[in-house]
């Protein structure tokens, strides 16, 4: 006899509905591609193309390249590549989605260092394990956290998996400043970690 109940998630996210679980797959493929360019800079981060400014993930309207004062230290930022030639975000995909945050240039490694602006770090916001946002900063462990299933990523150290089923570091994204606004580095390929 079959049971009639629908199966439960391991940790209530909604990875077994049938468009989450295709989404997700989707994206664990391409993560395990390697990730030499994320979806945004296939073009579009040429030395010739305008520059990609960052905008909150969140806003809905009335786009607002971020600057590294709009972020306080310490609290991470879901964002997105902004086409300031189109006047969008290219939200597209959420491959695209960053997470940015502010953090002391001090305890930076030299490598993540020379990935920063002004102490903002960008780093893709998708989960090398499953695919999930991660955001959450863990300011006693200076790590970064996957809630799903609690990887942890040391972000002043290129993103490296601390702790977690994670199996890479988060791809890093170099930042400039494009006057007094972040923006994201033009022809740059994306670090590993």
């Amino acid at each position: 006899m079959k049971s009639s109940t629908p199966p439960t998630s391991c940790c209530g996210c909604a990875h077994n509905h049938p468009v989450a679980d295709q989404e997700r797959r989707q994206t664990i493929k391409w993560l395990s591609m390697g990730l030499s360019t994320l979806p945004f800079m296939s073009g579009a981060a040429r030395a010739d193309a305008p520059p990609l400014l960052l905008v909150d993930a969140d806003a809905e309207k009335d786009f607002k390249p971020l600057r590294p004062a709009d972020l306080a230290i310490g609290k991470p930022l879901l964002v997105y590549p902004f086409d300031a030639k189109a006047g969008a975000p290219k939200n597209d995909s959420r491959l695209n989605k960053l997470v940015v945050i502010r953090l002391p240039e001090d305890q930076m490694t030299p490598e993540t260092r020379a990935r920063s602006a002004s102490g903002v770090l960008a780093y893709s916001g998708i989960c090398t394990h499953q695919g999930c946002d991660v955001k959450t900063w863990m300011a006693k462990e200076n790590v970064l956290a996957c809630y799903c299933h609690s990887s942890k990523f040391a972000l002043l150290d290129s993103a490296k998996v601390i702790s977690g089923p994670a199996p890479k570091p988060l791809p890093a994204v170099s930042l400039a400043m494009d006057g007094e606004f972040l923006s994201v580095v033009a022809s740059s390929p994306v670090s590993q970690g």
